[in-house]
């Protein structure tokens, strides 16, 4: 099982960039220079590891955004994308919001939709790939 933490950016960053661009620049294609931004600094950041392997990440931002979800491609399908998920819903939970908010890639629908993110709106391309706009109500 992955082991989340929660930190700022200033700790987290190393680990968090390396898994950002493998998977966003490298795999698929997002330019470099959009991959970060302004709002890291401001956002709570989680990483999954796999023993001292970091292995996933996310964040959330003050507004109940989530955003940058990424796991490694080895690390796929075991869960490392469920744990971060779940701890940045908690962290949601614990800081009071009332619902939170991601731009999901349209292959990805799915596995948000089993934590209870609600599709709204057209598909729309950010950064050259197909998303869609999800909710979840904060119950809790």
């Amino acid at each position: 099982m992955p082991e989340v933490i929660l930190g700022a950016w200033d700790v987290l960053r190393d680990a968090a960039c390396h898994i950002r661009f493998a998977v966003f620049v490298h795999e698929q294609g997002v330019p470099a220079e959009m991959e970060v931004d302004e709002a890291d600094p401001l956002s709570c950041h989680a990483l999954a590891w796999m023993g001292d392997l970091a292995a996933g990440t996310g964040r959330l931002l003050p507004d109940g955004h989530v955003g940058r979800m990424a796991v490694l491609p080895a690390w796929r399908g075991r869960g490392v994308g469920r744990a971060v998920l779940t701890a940045l819903m908690a962290e949601a939970r614990r800081r009071g919001l009332s619902r939170l908010v991601l731009h999901a890639q349209t292959h990805a629908e799915g596995f948000y939709a089993g934590f209870g993110f609600v599709a709204e709106g057209e598909v729309f391309d950010d950064a050259g790939l197909p998303h869609r706009t999800m909710v979840w109500q904060v119950q809790g």
